[in-house]
C-alpha cells in the first residue's frame, strides 16, 4: 500500500500509534525514511547571522533650516480624554496670535500638505487661508476633533451640547475651551489672543466656540457652517433627503481615519439610487446601518427635537452676545447654503452697537472664499474674488482683534457681491439692497396662463392651472447624466453643479417653465425669494422643487456658449407632507388646490437689461434628493416598490388662486 494511503488515515491519531503502525506495515527502508523526515521537521529554525535594521527606533527630522517649528501635543480635555493638536509656530515669533481650526478630517494632512521647509506650502488649501497666516505671522494650531484620527474619545456626527442629546458632561463647546485654555498657557510665543475659523464642518465647529467662550478667543470667523441640518443643510431641506450624502455619512463614521469607502456599482449615480430604489434600502444593502448617525437619521425623519435642539442659529440665539462674529455665505454653496444667513439673522438683533456680528456673500461654491475664485463653472468675474476677500475683509479682520496694538479695520458690517454685475458692495446691514437710500420689497411676480410671469396679478379664470404627471419611474436629474458623485478631486464638478444650465430641465414634460418678457431695465433682488405656490395633486404627497432662473440672451457678445444659458439664481425643494406641520407629516388631500408657502435660499443678484426671468417647477430633483412615492408612507426611507406611483400635478394661476414667487425686490428713490 502506498505510503499516502496510510498517512491519509491517520488525522488526529497520536505520533505513537502512528509508528507503531507503520512499523507493522511499511518496509524497513520505508519506515527509516518516515522517522528522519518526521525529525527534520521538529529541529530549530536554521539560525542566521545578525543584520541590523538600516531604519532608525525613533527619526528625529532635522528642521534648523525651517522657517517654522512644528509641535504635535496632545491636549487633554476635562473628563482625560487627549485631542491631538498640530501646532506650528514661525521661527522667531513672540507676541503672535493663535489661530485654531478644529476639525473631523486630519490635522496631519491639513498641516503637511508639501513637506516643505517653509509655512506657507505645508498647509493644506481646504481650511486653511494660507496668506492669511503666513503674511500675518500668526501661529497656527489645528486639532483632531475626539474621535478622529490621533485623538482620543468617541466620534459622534457633529456632537450636540450636554443635555438631552448628549448626555456626557463634554462637548464641542467645552473641548474648545479647554483646548484654548491649554494653547494660551502653554505656547510662550503667543500673545494670549485666540481666533477660530474653518469651513463647513469646521465652521460648525466656530459657532460651537461661541457658547460659554474662553476669555481668550477674541474672534469667529464661521465659513459655510452646517447649522441645521434638516431645514437646509447636509442632511435635508424642508424635510427632502439629500440621499447623496449617504456617502459622506459612511466614510465619515464607519472608521477613526475615514479608510473605509464607499462602494458602487454603476458609473451614473442617477442609476445607483434607481436600482435601490429607496434610500433605506440603499443603505442595508452598503450596511450602512452599523453606523450610528445613519440610525439616527433613519429614526428622525421630521423637524423633531432632535433636530431642532441641535440647530446652532436656535442656539446662539438665546446666548450672549460676547465674541465677534464674521460669517462667510456662499451664494452658489451646493452644501451648506442655508447655515450663515440663518445664524446672521438670529445674532443680529442682538448687536445693538453694529460692532460685533459681520456678514460676507461671496459669488462661491461651497468654501471657494479661500481658493481661486476669479470663475465659478462657466462664470466669470474679471477678478479673484476669493482672494479680494482674504486680503481686503478677513486679514484685516482678524488683525484688528487679535494683534496687539492693530489699528481698526475698516471692514463694512456687510460685504456683499453682486451678482450680475460682479461687483462688492458695503452694507450697513442684510438685506437693504445698496449703501443707503434704497429699500427692500416682497413684490409678486405671477404665474399666468401661457406660462407667462408677470408683475400684474392674474385677472382671467381662464386656463386656471397647468399641469404635469410627475412618474417616480422617471424623477428629473438635478444635472446632465451621467451624475458624477459628490466630490472635489479627480476632475468631478460637484462643486458646481448650481450654476449648471438649466436648459435640459425647461425642456422636460414634467417641469413648467414660467417665462418673463425680456427686461428693458435692470432689475436687482436681495434677499430670501418666497416660493407661495397654489398647487394640487392626484397623490396623497407630493415634492415641489422651485427654481429662480435668469435667462441670458439668446446670443452673449463676447461669451458665445452664455447664449440662452438659464442660470439658477435661487432653488429648493418642499416635501409636502410637512405642509401643516414640520413635525407631524400628514397626507395630502388629493386633486385640492393648497398653498405650499417656503422660503429660498438668499440672493444678491441684478437680472440685466435683455434678459429674462424664469421660475421652473417640478416634483423630484434626483439622485440628490430621495423620490417621494406621491402616496403617503409613514416613513419614505422604507418606501416600497408598489408605493410609487405616478401623480398629475396641477399649478394654479387664476384669480384667488394665484402662484407667486415674493421677490426681494430693490427699489431706488
Amino acid at each position: 500500500m502506498p505510503l499516502t494511503s496510510h498517512v491519509s488515515n491517520f488525522g488526529a491519531t497520536p505520533m505513537k500509534s502512528i509508528t507503531r503502525i507503520l512499523t507493522l506495515s511499511l518496509s524497513p527502508v520505508l519506515f527509516m525514511l518516515f522517522i528522519t523526515l518526521s525529525a527534520a521537521q521538529t529541529e530549530s529554525p536554521v539560525q542566521y547571522p545578525a543584520y541590523p535594521s538600516e531604519t532608525p527606533a525613533t527619526l528625529q527630522p532635522a528642521t534648523d533650516g525651517f522657517d517654522y517649528v512644528r509641535r504635535e501635543v496632545m491636549i487633554p480635555m476635562r473628563d482625560g480624554v487627549k485631542l491631538h493638536t498640530v501646532i506650528l509656530v514661525p521661527k522667531g515669533a513672540k507676541g503672535a496670535p493663535i489661530l485654531l481650526t478644529r476639525t473631523p478630517y486630519d490635522a496631519n494632512a491639513l498641516t503637511t500638505h508639501a513637506h516643505s521647509a517653509h509655512l506657507g506650502p505645508s498647509l493644506s488649501g481646504y481650511d486653511n487661508a494660507t496668506e492669511v497666516i503666513v503674511e500675518g505671522g500668526y501661529i497656527r494650531a489645528v486639532q483632531d476633533v475626539r474621535g478622529k484620527y490621533g485623538s482620543e474619545g468617541d466620534y459622534v456626527m457633529n456632537r450636540p451640547l450636554h443635555g438631552p442629546l448628549n448626555p456626557t458632561p463634554v462637548d464641542h463647546a467645552t473641548d474648545t475651551y479647554d483646548t484654548i485654555d491649554w494653547l494660551v498657557k502653554n505656547i510662550p510665543e503667543s500673545n494670549g489672543k485666540v481666533g477660530i475659523l474653518g469651513i463647513s464642518y469646521d465652521g460648525f465647529l466656530p459657532l460651537m466656540a461661541l457658547v460659554n467662550p474662553h476669555p481668550a478667543l477674541k474672534v469667529s470667523v464661521p465659513m459655510n457652517p452646517m447649522v441645521d441640518g434638516w431645514m437646509g443643510d447636509d442632511w435635508f431641506h424642508n424635510g427632502a433627503f439629500r440621499q447623496q450624502n449617504m456617502t459622506y455619512i459612511y466614510e465619515q463614521e464607519a472608521t477613526r481615519k475615514n479608510e473605509a469607502k464607499w462602494w458602487t456599482n454603476h458609473f451614473d449615480d442617477y442609476d445607483v439610487y434607481m436600482e435601490a430604489g429607496s434610500a433605506g434600502e440603499l443603505g442595508r444593502r452598503h450596511g450602512l446601518e452599523q453606523v450610528g448617525f445613519w440610525r439616527k437619521v433613519l429614526e428622525h425623519p421630521v423637524y423633531d427635537a432632535f433636530w431642532r435642539d441641535q440647530a446652532m442659529d436656535r442656539i446662539l440665539a438665546v446666548q450672549p452676545l460676547k465674541v465677534p462674529v464674521m460669517l462667510v455665505h456662499s451664494l452658489w454653496d451646493q452644501e451648506d447654503i442655508y447655515g450663515a444667513i440663518a445664524v446672521y439673522k438670529a445674532i443680529k438683533p442682538k448687536d445693538t452697537n453694529n460692532d460685533k456680528v459681520f456678514l460676507v456673500m461671496g459669488p462661491w461654491h461651497h468654501g471657494q472664499e479661500i481658493d481661486d475664485a476669479s470663475t465659478l463653472g462657466v462664470l466669470k468675474f474679471g477678478s479673484d474674488t476669493g482672494l479680494y476677500f482674504r486680503q481686503q475683509i478677513l486679514r484685516p479682520f482678524l488683525d484688528q482683534y487679535l494683534k496687539d496694538g492693530a489699528r481698526k479695520a475698516d471692514v463694512a458690517p456687510v460685504s456683499a457681491y453682486e451678482t450680475g454685475t460682479n461687483t462688492w458692495q458695503r452694507l450697513p446691514a442684510w438685506p437693504v439692497g445698496c449703501a443707503s437710500g434704497c429699500a427692500v420689497r416682497a413684490t409678486p411676480l405671477y404665474l399666468g396662463s401661457g406660462l407667462k410671469l408677470s408683475f400684474a396679478a392674474p385677472v382671467s379664470s381662464n386656463a386656471a392651472f397647468d399641469e404635469y404627471v410627475s412618474d417616480p419611474a422617471k424623477p428629473v436629474p438635478y444635472r446632465a447624466r451621467p451624475i458624477q458623485p459628490m466630490g472635489y478631486s479627480n476632475g468631478l464638478t460637484w462643486s458646481e453643479w448650481l450654476v449648471d444650465d438649466q436648459r435640459e430641465a425647461s425642456g422636460r414634460p414634467d417641469v413648467l417653465a414660467f417665462t418673463s418678457e425680456v427686461l428693458n431695465a435692470p432689475l436687482k433682488i436681495s434677499g430670501q425669494p418666497v416660493a407661495n405656490l397654489v398647487a394640487s395633486t392626484s397623490g396623497t404627497d407630493s415634492d415641489w422643487v422651485v427654481k429662480v432662473i435668469d435667462v441670458y440672451p439668446d446670443e452673449v457678445a463676447g461669451q458665445p456658449a452664455m447664449g440662452g444659458y438659464q442660470l439658477m439664481i435661487s432653488a429648493d425643494i418642499f416635501r409636502g407632507r410637512y405642509r401643516e406641520s414640520l413635525e407631524i407629516p400628514k397626507a395630502i388631500a388629493s386633486d385640492k388646490p393648497l398653498l405650499y408657502r417656503f422660503a429660498l435660499p438668499t440672493a444678491n443678484h441684478v437680472f440685466l437689461s435683455g434678459h429674462r426671468i424664469m421660475m421652473q417647477i417640478q416634483s423630484s430633483w434626483f439622485p440628490l434628493y430621495d423620490r417621494n412615492p406621491q402616496t403617503f408612507v409613514s416613513n419614505i426611507f422604507w418606501a416600497k416598490p408598489g408605493e410609487f406611483r405616478k401623480a398629475v400635478q396641477r399649478v394654479y394661476h387664476a384669480p384667488g388662486q394665484a402662484s407667486f414667487i415674493e421677490l426681494p425686490l430693490v427699489t431706488t428713490p
